[in-house]
């Protein structure tokens, strides 16, 4: 399942060796209930979420998701999907600006970076990844520059998932997906950042141990149930040898549960 028509096409190529035993599906994971209910599937023994932009994204210049790379602010995941990063930068106000680079980019500068932003729209649109880079680094004191790679990066990354929705949709679909597996079937999730990190690894403690009585309480008496166990109690990294191949894994973590 992909919301992208491009990564659709490729793993059709890709996998066309083995196409009898594959079903390719354009959506969003978040309707993977309805997905498999319109293929006449109940249950799943395992469930693989790869989340975040793809290389390919990011190395597309005209899909506007890369900061090194002057081209139309899109961002958008979906092509079908009307909002972009545009309508975003141009239109939010300097408040829900500093709020998605505060919460999505951990920026300390995200203050000063929405101010600014609005500051250079009242000039004329800002239209490309190039202006808004450039924007970006004007708002931030060169000392801080160089401690912590591309300054536009946090903030890029702020923008795509307020375009793409990406942590609203990773928070509501964990628990259905969940619920969908087979007993001892596992769901198997890769994140890039920390702020998809502490979503999944919350879902799965809570559906481990999804008690709410008080600690003081000799049994339980909510009556909630677990629904597996957490395999993974720390997240698995990759080793350095991958690493040295694909730099871009050094942020991924895996975190895996099991269904009972």
């Amino acid at each position: 399942i992909d919301q992208d028509a491009e990564a659709i096409e490729a793993a059709t190529k890709r996998l066309e060796p083995w196409q009898e035993h594959v079903t390719l599906v354009r959506d969003n994971y978040c309707n993977l209930p309805a997905v498999l209910n319109s293929l006449g599937i109940d249950k799943v023994d395992g469930i693989m979420l790869d989340l975040g932009v793809s290389s390919y994204q990011l190395d597309t210049a005209e899909r506007g998701f890369s900061y090194r790379e002057n081209a139309p602010l899109d961002m958008r995941m979906d092509q079908r999907q009307e909002k972009t990063a545009r309508d975003i930068v141009n239109g939010y106000s300097e408040m829900d600006l500093f709020r998605i680079i505060r919460d999505y980019g951990e920026d300390k500068f995200a203050k000063n970076i929405a101010k600014h932003i609005v500051m250079a729209r009242e000039k004329g649109p800002i239209e490309t990844t190039g202006q808004l880079a450039e924007i970006i680094r004007q708002s931030i004191p060169m000392k801080f520059q160089k401690m912590s790679g591309h300054p536009a990066k946090r903030t890029f990354q702020a923008i795509r998932i307020e375009c793409n929705r990406e942590l609203e949709v990773l928070r509501d679909s964990l628990d259905d997906m969940i619920d969908i597996l087979n007993p001892g079937g596992r769901i198997c999730i890769i994140t890039f950042h920390s702020l998809e990190d502490r979503i999944v690894k919350g879902i799965f403690k809570k559906n481990e141990n999804p008690c709410t009585c008080p600690s003081t309480f000799p049994v339980c008496v909510c009556g909630k149930v677990s629904k597996g166990k957490v395999i993974t109690k720390k997240p698995i990294l990759p080793s350095e040898e991958e690493m040295e191949v694909n730099s871009r894994s050094k942020s991924a973590k895996l975190r895996i549960f099991e269904r009972v």
